[in-house]
């Protein structure tokens, strides 16, 4: 896969893994863009709770698909030439393992590659409402150069799906590495009230 961008795609266990999925879809149509996926345990339960999808399945939407403790896979290495992360969704378990650079498993190995390596990391925080110790290290995290990107609702598109939001958010986060997703409706200008 010469010439291919390589984009690492973490799931973890929070509610949205819809999210992840999506991201992976939507990136299977960028042909310069190669992706690696890493599950965490957490989350293969909530895939399988959450969609109708097999793990297999999901793991067939990624280029490479990485096992959650192989530490010694391309991803764990600041050598191996990446665009950077997302980790989408984000739950509090991971964030604090990434905030605090505890890196047993290979999705926050490949967080804590991302930023000692100034790429770019994107993080999809699912959790609400948060407490003191999440706002502190998403306020931490961004100190360090991370992309804080909650998955939030918005309105001005005037989605009319679940889908429809989905898009939105999937649209917003590829914009974060300047992939233009056709789904994805940008605010256009003032409302005339």
């Amino acid at each position: 896969m010469q010439n291919k961008k390589g984009i690492v795609i973490g799931i973890s266990g929070a509610s949205g893994s819809i999210l992840g999925i999506e991201v992976l879809r939507a990136l299977r149509d960028f042909e310069n863009i190669e992706t690696h996926l890493v599950v965490t345990k957490l989350a293969t339960q909530t895939i399988l709770h959450e969609t109708k999808l097999s793990m297999a399945t999901v793991h067939r939407m990624a280029d490479y698909y990485h096992p959650i403790n192989s530490l010694s896979a391309t991803i764990a290495s600041g050598s191996v030439d990446l665009m950077g992360m997302i980790v989408v969704p984000c739950s509090m378990k991971t964030l604090a393992g990434i905030a605090s650079g505890y890196s047993d498993n290979l999705l926050l190995r490949a967080a804590d590659v991302s930023m000692k390596e100034r790429r770019k990391l994107v993080i999809v925080p699912r959790e609400t409402p948060f407490s003191g110790i999440h706002l502190r290290n998403l306020s931490f995290l961004h100190d360090q150069g991370v992309v804080i990107l909650p998955a939030m609702m918005t309105f001005y598109h005037q989605p009319e799906t679940i889908q429809d939001m989905v898009d939105y958010l999937v649209g917003k986060i590829l914009s974060q590495f300047d992939l233009v997703y056709g789904k994805y409706k940008p605010w256009e200008g003032k409302l005339d009230l």
